[in-house]
C-alpha cells in the first residue's frame, strides 16, 4: 500500500518507520537536533505548501515533511492493521 504524503510523493508504507507530529515531538531538544542533523545531511523533503504538521521517518533516513497531521496519516495508513508503523 502506498502513502500519499501530498505535492507529488507518495510512499510505500513498508518503508515508513514512524509518523510523528511536529508540534508535540519538536519540543524536545534531541529531536530538534535529529530533524537539524537531517537537514544538514539533505535527508529533508518537504512536501508542505504551507507549515508542516508532521513528518515521516522512512527506512532510507529520509525525513518527510508535511501538510496533513499525522492523525489524518495513521487513519491514511489504517494504523491499526499495521505492526510497523508507530505514532
Amino acid at each position: 500500500m502506498y502513502l500519499y504524503l501530498g505535492g507529488d510523493l507518495a510512499i510505500e508504507d513498508t518503508g515508513i518507520v514512524g509518523v510523528f507530529d511536529l508540534d508535540n515531538t519538536s519540543w524536545s531538544h534531541l529531536t530538534r537536533k535529529y530533524l537539524s542533523q537531517a537537514e544538514k545531511n539533505g535527508d529533508i523533503k518537504n512536501t508542505a505548501d504551507d507549515i508542516p504538521r508532521s513528518y515521516v521517518v522512512c527506512t532510507d533516513k529520509t525525513v518527510i515533511l508535511t501538510q496533513p497531521t499525522a492523525a489524518t496519516l495513521a487513519r491514511r495508513l489504517n494504523i491499526q492493521e499495521k505492526s510497523n508503523v508507530r505514532i
